[in-house]
């Protein structure tokens, strides 16, 4: 099973992030833990998340705040505690892995999480939920056997014409497959993991509104990688 634990060096600093006051947004009210995380406190919203996915590669979802009552009440406004920076493959929803419900993330979606060279859709999404709703934590989150790393892995250094953007998606990625060779372990797996630090390091330096949150201690970003067989996310970095 991989280590769903944080670093302790990660914790210490997320923590360290709350202490500093964030603005308090409160979630919606459900059973779900993250949904508790009323200080905005990232460290909290991060554990929370993390039991999340607990109780989901457990079997033991809750499943909450999916009714139509929890979406009328929703309906006013949103407060969701983190954005998840996710691939858009099929196997990788995050309310359901993170066992969540209607307004606690705000998910941005797109083939292999690309961040890097994502183009201003993908950023200002980000942007918006930092600076217009407060969110204090983002997740990139890679997933194992993802098509697009895999893609990027298999054409690098290759000569072959990809077939529309497909070419422009694999070589945002082929700088992280490049980062990753010659490093010990499964090619793909090191590339997916540099893709999502690539990802993580990209925003925590994003100006004008992603790094400045960071630096003033506001917003805190980490990366993960979700197991499709296992369904746990492992956070690294």
């Amino acid at each position: 099973m991989p280590d769903r634990t944080v670093s302790r060096r990660l914790f210490m600093r997320l923590a360290a992030v709350g202490a500093m006051g964030l603005a308090a947004r409160p979630w919606s009210a459900g059973a779900a833990p993250a949904s508790g995380a009323s200080s905005r406190d990232p460290d909290a919203i991060l554990r929370a998340l993390l039991e999340g996915n607990r109780r989901f590669a457990a079997g033991d979802a809750a499943g909450p705040r999916r009714t139509p009552q929890d979406f009328a009440e929703q309906a006013a406004g949103q407060a969701p505690g983190a954005v998840i920076v996710s691939c858009a493959d099929s196997r990788v929803p995050p309310e359901i892995l993170f066992d969540q419900g209607v307004g606690d993330l705000f998910v941005v979606r797109v083939a292999g999480n690309v961040v890097t060279n994502a183009g201003p859709i993908v950023k200002g999404s980000i942007e918006y939920a930092v600076a217009e709703l407060g969110v204090p934590l983002i997740v990139v989150l890679g997933h194992s056997q993802c098509g697009a790393v895999k893609a990027a892995l298999q054409h690098l250094g290759a000569k072959d014409a990809l077939p529309g953007a497909i070419a422009g998606l694999v070589d945002a990625i082929r700088p992280a497959v490049i980062a990753s060779r010659g490093k010990p372990g499964d090619a793909l797996d090191n590339a997916i993991r540099a893709n999502v630090m690539a990802g993580v390091a990209r925003l925590k330096g994003l100006p004008p509104i992603v790094a400045p949150a960071v630096k003033r201690g506001k917003l805190a970003v980490a990366g993960g990688v979700y197991d499709l067989k296992t369904g746990a996310v492992s956070m690294i970095g």
